[in-house]
């Protein structure tokens, strides 16, 4: 991206949200030499896809998997050095493996011969089932992966005559991971898009990515101070609750800011009307700051003319008023942007531009959404017990895959357990579900023996449902200078991990070019 600080004065730009798409915005912006910050509500970095801390052991509010076609994602955590020095990934050939009903895996061969290898080789496919398969990757080929009318999952899959066991053993799984959505709700052209990129790309682009630290550490973190060795900020505790429109310029406001527990040295935590804002602002504005800052010299230097004249008391009170005044100057100035890039999640994005006429059509978008979520169950047991793979599906529910956090994270004995697409337990006692995911686990551990302690997390609105036609908002917006990022915004992807950062850098670009334009 183009550096603009030679162009102009610095522009100043506001990302509300520090998920993955703020992030991936924050660093774009940053490295294009914009004077950029990040606000974020929460005490952690990564929104819907965050670490948490319990029992002094760090979790995820979800449990993520990746591809080798989150080409955007992978290039960013590079670029800003996520994970340090160790891999942030452990990256391997395709590997599916549920239970011991069905075990596909890809060899290192180049596209599509991985592809035919691994169904030709797949155990628990009757001959049918692996050419039904590879009918349906052949069929979207030849259609370029658009799908007419753009059905639910379930309904495509039937007409394109799949059988109930490559259904059941790879498609609707595949469906329900990629998509957080079930295959009788699902979009089968989004289903198409997310099988153009994987299936039916290179071998590479196949590959199964496992996180191997926490999401936050993965991406997030690392991008605060990337951007923040370039000059920005990252505020965590602080949340936005107006942006007004100021002279050509944006506003934020923000409520009371807190910290909390846990809150790491990238994500700086301010009150945006304390006093040290003035020597902030110096990095920041520049010019302005050290010109206000000779003010306050100049006003101390009047003063203590005046002491030195009989009028002590009376210039010792201007001089502190100047410095206050200056003080609020400093911190006014700090929340004036010249651009926003709106990185929240949909229905706090309703909230916070409710009142904007230029935002009616993106709200309308919004409010049309459902959502589906997300449970995690962590089981903590003895260090020694260990999965004989570091992922495995179950065949039966409730649980749908589990990790093992020991051959991933190094956290020995720390099983984690995902349910994607988790409505049907919406309300489930916390209790028999961990008792429902241990009965599951000792079917592919015989002698695993209790928990010594679970956790169960659900992300409510994890996701937006995404079904066939959904409607889903531009980057831009009516409103000048203002731009859309999230993984709900629209593109080919579903509310993704790679869909959030590509959005992201979307809003970028369209940042840069606005600027650009003034």
């Amino acid at each position: 991206m183009e550096d603009l600080a030679p162009k102009m004065n610095t522009p100043r730009v506001a990302v509300i949200g520090g998920g993955y798409a703020g992030m991936a915005a924050a660093v774009e912006l940053a490295d294009a030499g914009l004077a950029v910050t990040v606000f974020e509500a929460a005490p952690e970095l990564g929104g819907r896809a965050r670490r948490v801390l319990y029992r002094d052991t760090v979790l995820d509010n979800g449990l993520h998997i990746g591809i080798g076609a989150y080409r955007k994602l992978l290039s960013l955590i590079a670029r800003t050095g996520g994970a340090g020095a160790k891999p942030a990934w452990h990256r391997s050939p395709l590997d599916w493996r549920i239970g011991s009903s069905l075990h596909l895996r890809a060899p290192r061969w180049p596209a599509p011969l991985h592809l035919l290898a691994a169904l030709a080789g797949a155990r628990g496919l009757s001959p049918g089932s692996r050419w039904d398969a590879l009918r349906l990757i052949a069929g979207l080929r030849v259609r370029n992966y658009r799908i007419a009318g753009d059905p639910t999952v379930a309904a495509w899959l039937t007409r394109a005559g799949q059988g109930t066991q490559i259904i059941e053993g790879l498609w609707a799984p595949l469906c329900v991971a990629a998509l957080n959505t079930p295959v009788d709700t699902a979009s089968a052209q989004v289903f198409a898009n997310v099988l153009r990129d994987s299936l039916g790309a290179t071998r590479e682009a196949s590959d199964l990515l496992l996180p191997a630290t926490d999401l936050t550490s993965l991406f997030p973190a690392p991008a605060a101070a990337h951007v923040q060795a370039r000059g920005g900020r990252v505020l965590c505790g602080q949340r936005v609750t107006r942006i007004v429109p100021a002279a050509g310029h944006w506003s934020v406001e923000c409520g009371r800011a807190h910290a909390a527990a846990g809150t790491n040295a990238t994500a700086e935590v301010h009150a945006t009307a304390e006093v040290h804002a003035v020597a902030e602002a110096h990095a920041v504005a520049g010019e302005r700051a050290v010109a206000e800052a000779h003010a306050v010299a100049e006003a101390h230097a009047v003063a203590g003319e005046r002491s030195v004249a009989g009028e002590p008391a009376v210039a010792e009170e201007r001089a502190v008023a100047e410095e206050r005044a200056v003080a609020e100057a400093h911190a006014t100035a700090e929340n004036r942007f010249d651009a926003v890039v709106l990185a929240v999640a949909p229905r706090a994005l309703a909230d916070l531009t409710s009142e904007w006429p230029a935002l009616q059509a993106v709200h309308r978008c919004v409010s049309g959404y459902t959502y589906e979520p997300i449970t995690s169950i962590y089981l903590q047991y003895p260090d020694t017990v260990a999965l004989p793979h570091s992922m495995l599906g179950f065949e039966q529910g409730p649980g749908q895959w589990v990790f093992d956090r020991g051959a991933l994270t190094g956290q020995h004995g720390l099983l984690g357990v995902v349910i994607s697409a988790s409505a049907a337990q919406r309300g489930s006692d916390h209790e028999a579900l961990a008792a429902a995911v241990h009965a599951q686990l000792q079917q592919l551990l015989p002698a695993l023996p209790p928990a010594l302690w679970h956790k169960v997390i659900t992300e409510k609105l994890a996701t937006f449902a995404c079904t066939p036609g959904l409607a889903r908002p531009p980057t831009a917006t009516g409103a000048p200078g203002v731009f859309l990022a999230g993984d709900h915004v629209a593109s080919d992807y579903p509310a993704t991990l790679e869909g959030a950062v590509r959005s992201g850098q979307l809003a970028a670009s369209a940042v840069t070019g606005y600027l650009r334009g003034r």
